[in-house]
């Protein structure tokens, strides 16, 4: 069975208007979308935990609704 491929870093980035070091320092506090850490060092990301991530986000911002 094939895996689909993981979010590429910089395509999360993108998606999520974040600076590499924004994103870095959420990582390091634990409040960043769960990553995928590759034998040659890359990180990836799968669709369902970045949509996951990003709704948690949303319901802690009460000033978003």
């Amino acid at each position: 069975m094939d895996r689909p491929p993981g979010l590429e870093l910089a395509e999360v980035l993108a998606e999520i208007h974040m600076s590499p070091s924004a994103f870095y320092r959420l990582r390091a506090r634990g409040h960043a979308s769960r990553m995928i850490k590759l034998p040659n060092g890359e990180l990836r990301c799968r669709r369902v935990d970045l949509d996951a991530w990003w709704r948690q986000c949303e319901k802690e911002t009460p000033h978003w609704r």
